[in-house]
């Protein structure tokens, strides 16, 4: 409340030496406000994709997987040797052979339920964790090539690694969002800023005829413009903090887009807004009030 009687004060001061332009007003607000709540989302979306490359990385960086293919009747004697060439090697934390069940769980998405798992002649997978210091997947390439020569080590690393960039790059795509978002609230302020001065020509004429010096009269703009600017801001966040906490959880949906929001101390960043808005509004406004004073005479 303090915050808003303080707001409603510097736009009482400024309106005492300008006019007040409704048009304006209303348009350094809404504009305020939209694209505050347009930033609450693309940084919303950044720290989440921020999450999720982490979360990727984190989980496919210490698992890997053994696909083997071999004839039946030597599949169990490589798949002993698989398992023995595992239990030797350095860095493997824990592996275990998948049964049919579990291939069948893992076919059922693309093949549906009804896949005669047991009548195909599909591979074995072994699944295996690494230690925290990590093994020597091409030492372990090549021991399973001697031992069991249908073994094949997949460490995870093609996969990991197209996931993890497109989760940057969509986090570098919500910085410049915000980035863009910025330039075209000040482009859109610059405007109503312009038009307001120019609506007040005859005002800034008459102010200069009883002394008043640019500077102070420019102030008196900045100080509205910038106010209302932070106003919308204030507005806009709160509206779009609301609509992200509205947003599915992951456990709810567990979709790929789920998840999108804040977590934690992340629900403290959209709070700078406001406040970036008004810095934008300030310098957007100054820097349109003396160029179009330059040119009022």
């Amino acid at each position: 409340m303090r915050v808003l009687t303080l707001l409603r004060a510097e736009i009482a001061a400024a309106d005492r030496v300008v006019p007040p332009t409704g048009f304006t007003a209303r348009l350094t607000v809404l504009t305020a406000a939209a694209m505050a709540f347009l930033a609450v989302f693309a940084l919303a979306l950044s720290l989440a994709t921020g999450r999720l490359a982490d979360r990727w990385s984190e989980a496919l960086a210490r698992s890997a997987t053994i696909r083997l293919s071999a004839p039946p009747e030597q599949m169990e004697t490589q798949l002993k040797a698989v398992l023995d060439t595992l239990a030797t090697t350095p860095g493997v934390e824990s592996f275990r052979a998948l049964d049919d069940g579990e291939m069948k769980t893992l076919l059922d998405p693309w093949f549906g339920p009804d896949l005669p798992v047991a009548s195909l002649p599909l591979p074995k997978l072994v699944e295996l964790t690494e230690t925290a210091s990590g093994m020597d997947a091409e030492g372990l390439r090549l021991r399973l090539a001697a031992e069991a020569p249908g073994a094949v080590l997949d460490d995870h690393t093609r996969w990991r690694r197209p996931l993890v960039a497109a989760a940057e790059r969509l986090r570098l795509f919500g910085l410049l969002s915000l980035l863009l978002i910025g330039a075209a609230m000040a482009g859109m302020i610059t405007l109503a800023a312009q038009a307001a001065l120019a609506a007040n020509a005859q005002v800034i004429r008459t102010l200069r005829l009883v002394g008043a010096r640019d500077a102070y009269i420019a102030r008196a703009f900045v100080r509205r413009f910038t106010a209302r600017g932070l106003m919308g801001a204030a507005a806009g966040t709160a509206l779009g903090m609301l609509a992200v906490a509205a947003l599915p959880a992951t456990d709810e949906a567990g979709g790929f887009l789920t998840g999108l929001g804040f977590a934690g101390w992340g629900w403290l960043w959209p709070l700078v807004l406001p406040g970036l808005a008004a810095a934008v509004a300030w310098g957007a406004t100054r820097h349109a009030a003396f160029r179009m004073l330059r040119n009022v005479r």
